[in-house]
């Protein structure tokens, strides 16, 4: 069964870990908010889970644990940033920042990054403008593992979308998903677990579906949100598109079959046309377009409405986008954050060979 760790007892360890191979206080403490914030979330996919593979592209010298992150591009309203092949989970903020001072001034601000890295969780970042009054949008691209509709080739990533909008008594909407039927992690969990993978999530490597969560080491491929054409997958390969142009065409990184792989074993593309992976952010004032309290009495009437809707049989509610994310957070940070036995170990093996000490398990661990 899962252990469960204090999301401090995981913030400080994941912190030290960032101090050891050469962050800033600053940034290790930006790096580890952004990471377990998907832990908090339930996205346990892209949280420290995933430590050990950031230490790994450092130690290849993929990831410059001290970036001078620069706006090379800028216009009173837009900018372009190069990220100096840093830690996403920094640069990300910083550049989220940026586009909400942009909005601050213009009504809307707009960053597209090149020369960055895995960011962790798109909504973390547009959760950033909610403080502000304003919505904020992140996406990024990520390494060639989906095949477009009608096609065997690994030609884009899972493209992630993530949208928040503020309320006014009722929690924001906030939807973060990827464009593909399901993300990479999610096959990552299911191997841990021996467990087999739906139907619609990948295909093998002539095309056919598959429910084994090790069809993309055998050379298959995850497939475009819809799974196949019959149900919808190219509009799932369309906004996968838009993504990685948005992140990547726009800003001058890396996109397409070039984007550089998140596992550091991988070898890197041939002829690769940017620099690093892209990410695009947006913050728009709400204030730009109407009163901002007007605007969140009707986001709340939009919020009840739909909560309000008549339900499927066997179902009791109609979720909110944001609702399932927000109130696991509550419970993790009241009992605890799980996780699995290969988790622990491979975070345990970190600890060793950096000489921080990893946490005692909660004694409730379930």
């Amino acid at each position: 069964m899962p252990k469960k760790y204090s999301y401090q007892q995981l913030f400080s360890f994941t912190k030290n870990i960032f101090l050891e191979i050469g962050c800033s206080n600053q940034d290790a403490e930006t790096a580890a908010t952004s990471l377990l914030s998907a832990d908090l979330r339930g996205v346990d996919s892209h949280g420290v889970a995933r430590l050990s593979g950031y230490v790994r592209l450092w130690e290849v010298k993929r990831v410059n644990a001290k970036p001078a992150i620069k706006i090379i591009h800028e216009t009173p309203s837009t900018a372009t940033i190069d990220g100096d092949a840093g830690l996403g989970l920094v640069i990300a903020p910083h550049a989220m920042k940026v586009a909400i001072e942009k909005a601050k001034q213009a009504g809307t601000g707009w960053v597209s990054v090149k020369n960055s890295n895995h960011f962790g969780i798109a909504g973390s970042h547009a959760m950033m403008a909610l403080e502000n009054d304003m919505i904020g949008i992140a996406m990024t691209n990520a390494s060639a593992l989906v095949a477009p509709t009608f096609s065997v080739e690994r030609m884009l990533g899972t493209n992630p979308i993530a949208v928040a909008i503020p309320s006014g008594d009722e929690p924001a909407f906030v939807a973060d998903f990827a464009t593909t039927t399901a993300a990479n992690g999610k096959l990552e969990i299911l191997q841990r677990k021996n467990a087999a993978m739906p139907m619609g999530w990948a295909q093998t490597n002539e095309g056919e579906p598959s429910t084994d969560p090790h069809a993309l080491k055998e050379g298959g491929a995850l497939l475009p949100l819809g799974g196949d054409r019959e149900h919808g997958s190219h509009k799932g390969y369309a906004l996968g598109s838009v993504v990685d142009i948005f992140s990547a065409v726009l800003s001058g990184a890396n996109y397409g079959p070039w984007v550089p792989p998140f596992p550091a074993y991988v070898a890197m593309p041939e002829n690769m046309p940017g620099e690093g992976i892209g990410h695009f952010f947006g913050a728009m004032r709400i204030d730009a377009f109407r009163p901002a309290a007007e605007f969140k009495i009707h986001m709340d009437k939009w919020i009840r409405r739909f909560r309000s809707a008549k339900t499927i049989k066997g179902e009791k509610r109609v979720f909110i986008p944001g609702d399932i994310e927000r109130e696991m957070e509550e419970v993790r940070m009241k009992e605890g954050i799980p996780l699995l036995q290969p988790v622990v170990d491979d975070l345990k093996k970190l600890g060793e060979k950096f000489a921080v000490e990893y946490p005692t398990a909660l004694e409730k661990s379930e």
